[in-house]
């Protein structure tokens, strides 16, 4: 009959397929946009240097014909991390930044040129800019360069991604 299933009999076991394991894991990372595969992965949080970074990475999408992925990273850790101590678990607080960058982005008229989108992430930004690149399969990942002390002190996120990352990165300053 449609729409019903036999079940299987209670002493036979599920024999785990490897081609249903591969074909999932296929799927999954080309479940994003096909228009944004091998795009160009931008790291924006409304700075000076992610609005340069941006548009260099506009310029990159527009020369290659590809989309641009602009990655906008919201810090959820409390306030206890920056402290030193052990955070019992992760905040996980709606960031009203990314709609606001979201609408400045939208009215932007020189974003009019390229297909974009705006992918809100949680976390370590170097880790989180790494994973969007290999999600999308990136050809590229544009971050600006940090400048001040606390890049200094803490290391630069451009200098970290730099250093670990799979794919080409961009550093503008």
């Amino acid at each position: 009959m449609a729409g019903h299933e036999i079940p299987e009999p209670a002493d036979r076991k599920q024999v785990a397929d490897p081609m249903a394991d591969l074909q999932a894991a296929e799927q999954k990372r080309h479940s994003c946009d096909p228009a944004f595969r091998h795009g160009v992965v931008v790291g924006f949080d409304g700075s000076l240097s992610s609005e340069r970074a941006l548009a260099y990475a506009i310029g990159m999408a527009r020369r290659h014909g590809t989309g641009l992925i602009i990655v906008h990273v919201a810090n959820r850790l409390p306030t206890t991390v920056w402290a030193g101590c052990e955070p019992p678990v992760f905040v996980d607080v709606p960031d009203h930044r990314t709609e606001v960058l979201g609408l400045e982005l939208a009215c932007a008229d020189h974003l009019a040129e390229v297909p974009w989108i705006l992918v809100e992430r949680g976390g370590d930004i170097c880790h989180e800019l790494e994973e969007v690149g290999r999600e999308y399969e990136a050809d590229a990942i544009v971050v600006g360069s940090t400048h001040g002390i606390v890049g200094r002190i803490f290391g630069s996120v451009a200098g970290r991604l730099a250093r670990r990352a799979q794919r080409p990165v961009m550093v503008i300053p």
